[in-house]
């Protein structure tokens, strides 16, 4: 419903709510009936619900997809070429207490697809999902994995999919997100963080903080970016580091270390010195509640071990299909507590 809003309004708010009250009731008549979804695609929605009331006809009448069998996709789409493009992005959550004990665990999993597919096409995905491959008795020939909480996108055969684990579809036109999972699984975090604090005397920190990757040696960590806290008070810090380069954000009473490339099985260092006024020295020290938050990407590689296994697109016209796949990485909420 928030993405229908979105399409109709750009911006989400209170004030966009109540300028567009009457199409607000509209759009949640067309989308629930008796209290059940019942379509949601904003492309078919927004060809009988007009923002602009002028624009509307006597005579209006709902695109044939809403009388459809597919009601979220319309016929008569034409491609010169036929794509289809399927991402498979992860995200990390990590939580690291002061003692070096990893807390939490957690990846989460989304198939974002964008078709660019004419007619009525038939998808047919399959991954190396283990209940599947038990029932075709493929244990054997490669690794699988157990997904949890899995949702789909409301184009996918459920029934077929209970059946035989086939996920089965005819897609929406454009980008949506096909699926999403869990895995509770505990991993190891990608990039460790450590970091140590010294006062000295005369109103002195210094700090040191090593990274070190922990995936295989040939994937590659991009856009990485470390942020350390530093007291409030800290003043002309001096840094160094043996990769990357940092800068003090004292908006954020932060460190920001930024590494572009960052290969497996590595690990970098980062020193910092900041000055302190004397009177603030008693207390001078990061604040205990910030921690050490890491953001990153890893393309062309996947924690979970998820793979697509084929991508078959099916149409009455036979014409040829290009589908691209790709594997990405990512830090959700990837946090290492310094006390």
């Amino acid at each position: 419903i928030c993405q229908v809003f979105e399409y109709y309004f750009e911006e989400l708010v209170e004030e966009s709510l109540r300028d567009n009250f009457v199409v607000v009731y509209e759009l949640l008549d067309e989308m629930m009936d008796f209290g059940y979804p019942q379509y949601t695609e904003a492309t078919i929605l927004s060809e009988f619900i007009k923002t602009d009331a002028y624009r509307l006809e006597v005579t209006q009448r709902p695109p044939m997809a809403v009388t459809n069998a597919v009601s979220w996709r319309n016929e008569g789409i034409f491609y010169k070429k036929n794509e289809v493009f399927l991402d498979v992005v992860e995200s990390v959550n990590i939580l690291v207490n002061s003692n070096r004990q990893l807390i939490r665990s957690e990846v989460g999993g989304a198939l974002k697809m964008r078709a660019c597919l004419s007619g009525m096409p038939e998808c047919k995905l399959g991954l190396n999902d283990r209940v599947l491959m038990d029932v075709q008795d493929r244990s054997s020939k490669g690794k699988s994995i157990d997904l949890e909480d899995i949702r789909f996108h409301q184009c996918v055969r459920l029934a077929r999919y209970e059946k035989d684990r086939t996920i089965s579809f005819i897609p929406p036109d454009g980008s949506f997100d096909l699926m999403t999972y869990r895995i509770s699984t505990q991993v190891k975090p990608l990039i460790w963080v450590e970091a140590q604090i010294e006062k000295h005397a005369r109103s002195r920190i210094e700090m040191l903080v090593k990274a070190r990757s922990q995936f295989r040696a040939r994937s590659n960590a991009t856009n990485v970016q470390i942020s350390i806290p530093v007291p409030s008070e800290a003043t002309k810090p001096i840094v160094r580091t043996t990769m990357g380069s940092a800068s003090y954000a004292p908006e954020h009473d932060s460190l920001i270390w930024k590494i572009k490339s960052f290969p497996g099985d590595k690990e970098y260092m980062l020193g910092a010195e900041f000055r302190l006024p004397s009177v603030a020295y008693e207390d001078a020290t990061p604040n205990k509640k910030t921690p050490i938050r890491v953001k990153f990407e890893i393309p062309y590689f996947t924690v979970s071990g998820i793979q697509v296994r084929h991508l078959k697109v099916i149409e009455k016209s036979a014409y040829q299909t290009l589908p691209w796949v790709r594997y990405i990485t990512m830090a959700g909420e990837y946090e290492i507590r310094l006390q």
